[in-house]
This record gives C-alpha cells, structure tokens and sequence, in this order.
C-alpha cells in the first residue's frame, strides 16, 4: 500500500511517500517558502536521484499540485500514476480532548479540528490546509489523522490540570495537553525493544530536544506526565521559546515594555530561549561554538538550558516511582553528545552507570550509552514521527475494508 504523509506548516509541506508494509521510503521531500519568494520544492528518490524545483507556490494546494506531480513525473517519480495512492496521513498538532487516537477524517472530524484552531491557532490551520488540499485534490483517497496531542491523552486529571479557576477549565479547555506525541511514542516502543522488556513492564523518560523540546515520563506504556502544556511554550528552554516562565514576570514584562498580546506571544515563541539568552543563535552547534570561545551568555545559555533537562528527569524519575530507561532523540538529543553527556553525568545515585567512550562523537544512531551493569540505561535513537504516522494510517485504512 502506497501512503503519502504530510506534515503542513505555516510556509512549508514535509511529505514521504512509503510503501507498506515493508516501511520502505519511495520518496520524501520540502515544499518551502509557500506563498513567498522563492518558493522552491527539494525533493529524492530512493535510489539516491535528488531534484530543487523553483517556481511560485502560492498556497497548500499548489503545493501539494506539484509534489504530486513530480512524484508521478517519468524523470524523478515514484509511481506510474496518482492511482497507486491507497492512502494519505497528516500530521495534526491540536486534537484537544477529541481525539486519544489517530483517525480516519471525515467532515466530522475536519469540523471537530476547526473548533481546536483557537488552542493551536498557528499549526492547526495549516495542517487542516493539507486536508482541504487532498479532499479536493483527491476526493476518493482516504484521509487519516495522526495527533501531537493524542498520546498524552492518558495524563490523569490531576497532572493535566492547571491551579486555575476550574470554571476556566470548563469554559475554554484550558489545560495541559503536551506534543510531540508521536516521537514520544515510537522512542519509547523501540526503547523497550532494544531492553528487550514489554512496554508495559518499563517506566521511560523521552528527551525530544530539537529547536522545539519536551520530555515525556511513559509509566507502562502510557504517558503520565510531559513538559510542554497547553501550548508548546511551556517546560525546557528551547531554540526561541522561553520554556517555563513565571507568569507574574510575564506580566511585568508586558507592563514595563507596554506591549500587547501578540508582541508578548512573539517575544516569548520567536525571541527568548537559547537566542534570547546567549544573543547568539537558536542553534545548539553555534552556541556551543560561541561558549567555547569564552562567551559568557552562551556559557549561561548551555548551562540552564542542561540543568533543566537534569531537573525534569529527576522530577519524572520521582513522579514515577523510578525509572528504567532514558532516551535521548530528536536533532540535539540524536547529535549531541555533550548535551547527553551532561544531562546524565553525576547520577549513579539514581543507579546511572555512563559511559562517556560510548557517547563521545555519536551521531544520528542507536546506541545504549550505559555500562553494562547500569541499572538505569540510558538510549539514543532516532525518531520517526512519519513512520508513526504512516503506521496509524495503514491500520485504520486496513481496518474499513
């Protein structure tokens, strides 16, 4: 079954084309810079063959146009003809409480998405574009959705609520909801196959660090707990988002420097965390590269932007009465070294064994970087969201016939 996977942003369209069950990657590509200049689509095959198309790209659906094309095209296509398409998934940010699962999109669900646009008002209007998009596009194809959002669904009341007025919980939804879902969810399934332990026998914590960053405390199998709340401000200090923030300070900021409410939204999402900080980069290479060259802000950066992720593990690790396995992914956690290495050095109270020989130079692979006899192992392995979500989509599709 041939299944197209779309991730759409606000200006961009990630898409792989796989092949399942094999799990085999056809194609895969970026559509960039959609209503802007130079608007362009970088698209491989395979087998290798790499293509840059530049041309005016003026919304999704043009977009998702030529993507289609090209992936049919007789120079650099990997199929004969748009019929071969069984399936499409999409990658959606927000489900709210609708949905604990990934689901096959009906009207009813498209309607059920819009009502969450005000919770994640700048992903989901461009996930549902990519919806629009194959609905008119390609009316027949069946259309699954695949949540950020859905596997922390299993959060109990008393993590996900906020100390707020419980009327405003009622009214708005306001609570914590947590993302990256589904990166949380394949680490920690692969984590308990590389241990060679059932899911359900293993309490994990998952470092998604990249520009955008949560943690993740997986008690059986199921998330208990995560550091990204409502919005995917909260939790550790990330490329450009200032992470936790005490909500009076928030105020007084806006209050001294008389901005409104989409300055401040802007300043605390684009211009705090890392490059806030260190005035330097969002960019954990050009940081590091800044802090070893004695800058001090980028020195400061590194070492509150550490000491977090060392805080959310301890605090996970007590929430969940111990834990099993640490797991590092994401583009910082699959590439980083020092940043695993010092995130993790200093625990053997916990039971932590590292072995910095393992960590050192490690890039983008599978590695168990305790010694063996650490009781607590600690993982790097590379996520895969679209897997996850050509996965989901494959077995719901599978599952009308």
């Amino acid at each position: 079954m041939k299944i197209i996977v779309l991730n759409c942003g606000s200006s961009s369209i990630k898409y792989q084309l796989f092949d399942l069950p094999s799990k085999e990657v056809l194609a895969k590509g970026l559509v960039d810079k959609i209503g802007l200049k130079g608007s362009l689509i970088k698209h491989s095959r395979k087998d290798g063959t790499e293509v840059k198309l530049e041309g005016e790209i003026l919304d999704h659906q043009i977009g998702i146009e030529y993507l289609l094309g090209i992936l049919i095209s007789e120079k650099y296509g990997s199929m004969k003809s748009l019929d071969e398409i069984q399936a499409v998934g999409h990658r959606v940010v927000h489900a709210g409480e609708k949905f604990n699962g990934s689901v096959y999109i009906t009207p009813e669900v498209v309607a059920a998405l819009e009502e969450c646009i005000d919770l994640a008002p700048l992903h989901n209007p461009p996930n549902l574009k990519g919806i629009y998009s194959i609905t008119k596009l390609l009316p027949e194809i069946p259309q699954v959705g695949v949540f950020d959002t859905a596997f922390h669904q299993t959060m109990p009341d008393y993590v996900y609520l906020y100390g707020i007025p419980y009327s405003l919980y009622e009214k708005y939804k306001i609570r914590r909801y947590g993302f990256h879902g589904s990166s949380h969810r394949y680490v920690s399934q692969r984590a308990a196959e590389m241990f060679g332990k059932k899911l359900e026998e293993l309490k994990i914590i998952t470092c998604h660090l990249g520009n955008g960053a949560s943690i993740a405390a997986i008690k059986n199998g199921k998330s208990l707990d995560t550091s990204m709340g409502m919005t995917p401000i909260e939790g550790l200090m990330m490329g450009t988002r200032t992470g936790d923030l005490d909500i009076g300070a928030f105020i007084q900021i806006m209050n001294k420097e008389e901005i409104d409410i989409a300055i401040a939204n802007t300043l605390v999402n684009k211009h705090s965390g890392m490059l806030g900080v260190s005035g330097v980069s969002s960019d954990m290479r050009d940081v590091e590269h800044a802090a070893a060259e004695g800058n001090a802000r980028a020195k400061v950066t590194l070492e509150m932007y550490y000491y977090r992720i060392r805080k959310y593990i301890g605090a996970y690790a007590a929430a969940m009465g111990g834990v099993d396995v640490i797991v590092f992914t994401g583009g910082v956690g699959e590439n980083d070294s020092m940043t695993r290495y010092l995130t993790t050095k200093d625990m053997e109270f916990m039971g932590l064994e590292f072995d910095q020989a393992k960590n050192e130079g490690l890039r983008g692979k599978e590695a168990i970087l305790t010694k063996d006899d650490s009781r607590i192992k600690v993982m790097v392995i590379p996520t895969n969201e679209e897997l996850v979500i050509a996965l989901d989509t494959y077995e719901i599709v599978n599952s009308l016939k």
